[in-house]
């Protein structure tokens, strides 16, 4: 009954910051214009309907799916690696999609191929980790060799693109990597939402399915096992499922860090360590943060802010915190 309570009250809080968000921008819309849209009354401003449904809804539905699809792969990897320094990245998922972005920009391929090639980026950098993790383990499910290899290929496709910035024509191609890379919503429209929102359903509902069986997973490997979980298998569907969510969302809106890290400490100090309560609490409250944070970008000054910049703003004293907490006691 808690945990209904704790869900029925995010999703109030982003009901609420939904509706605040819409009258929000460079183009204000008093409430009484937004009443008069939702409703079909009398009053409305011509432009009204044009600035919601083909700029603003869009881009609120992408922060709500971009903020919660983050948070719901940061749950993931930090419930399976059972540490809470974990972050969506830890697979070089951000690099890989960051290298994909850079070489179809750099290639002045079109938006559409620039989104596939970072999807593709992200999905092969985390199969190249995995990949490695199985041939220097040689058929053992051990965690730590499979974290080694999410940094080492994390760092060469962070080097793959540091090469594509340093070759990348300064005055044109550089600047358009740069600010991709920085995060954005500026350019989500109807057709991209019809894209995402599918691959973040489809990933998700597995999460959702597999949850209990990741706090089996929490008392350690050999302990599940006893239980009749099988780790291998579990350990798959999630890397292969969070992934696609990260992948997907990083696509259409540039890196964005910080969300995946912060967001699920955050929703478990509400819901505590049960996964089937922190993974629907971290998607709506991931989704709130990032609600907000890209509001902020889009209003706080005459030019909008990158995500990234102010998520690292607004993450990086609380990843201090997490820190001082984790030299305390064990997680």
């Amino acid at each position: 009954m808690k945990g209904i309570s704790i869900i029925l009250l995010c999703l109030g809080v982003l009901a609420t910051g939904l509706l605040l968000s819409l009258g929000i921008g460079r183009y204000p819309v008093s409430p009484a214009q937004i009443l008069a849209w939702i409703t079909g009354g009398s009053g409305l401003d011509g432009n009204v309907p044009l600035v919601m449904l083909q700029i603003r809804m869009p881009r609120l539905v992408a922060a709500v799916a971009v903020g919660g699809a983050l948070a719901l792969s940061g749950a993931s990897y930090q419930g399976l690696f059972r540490n809470p320094m974990v972050s969506p990245d830890i697979l070089g998922v951000s690099s890989g999609s960051g290298f994909g972005a850079a070489l179809a920009i750099l290639l002045s391929l079109p938006a559409a191929t620039v989104q596939l090639m970072s999807f593709a980026g992200g999905i092969t950098a985390v199969l190249v980790a995995v990949s490695i993790s199985k041939y220097i383990g040689k058929g053992r499910d051990s965690v730590l060799v499979l974290v080694l290899s999410g940094i080492v290929v994390s760092s060469l496709f962070g080097a793959l693109l540091s090469m594509l910035k340093y070759i990348a024509d300064p005055l044109d191609k550089l600047p358009a990597i740069t600010f991709w890379l920085l995060g954005s919503l500026v350019d989500i429209r109807p057709m991209d939402l019809a894209v995402v929102l599918p691959v973040v359903i489809i990933a998700t509902i597995p999460l959702a399915l597999v949850s209990w069986k990741l706090n089996v997973m929490s008392f350690g490997e050999e302990e599940a096992r006893s239980l009749g979980v099988p780790t291998g298998v579990m350990r798959a569907v999630i890397i292969v499922c969070a992934t696609m969510v990260s992948a997907s969302v990083i696509s259409v809106c540039g890196i964005i860090g910080w969300i995946g890290l912060v967001v699920p400490h955050i929703a478990r100090f509400l819901t505590g360590p049960d996964h089937r309560l922190l993974f629907p609490v971290s998607f709506l409250f991931g989704g709130t943060f990032m609600l907000a944070v890209d509001t902020i970008a889009r209003s706080a000054a005459s030019v909008e802010i990158p995500l990234g910049i102010i998520t690292a703003v607004a993450g990086a004293p609380f990843f201090i915190w997490i820190m001082k907490q984790s030299s305390q006691k064990s997680w």
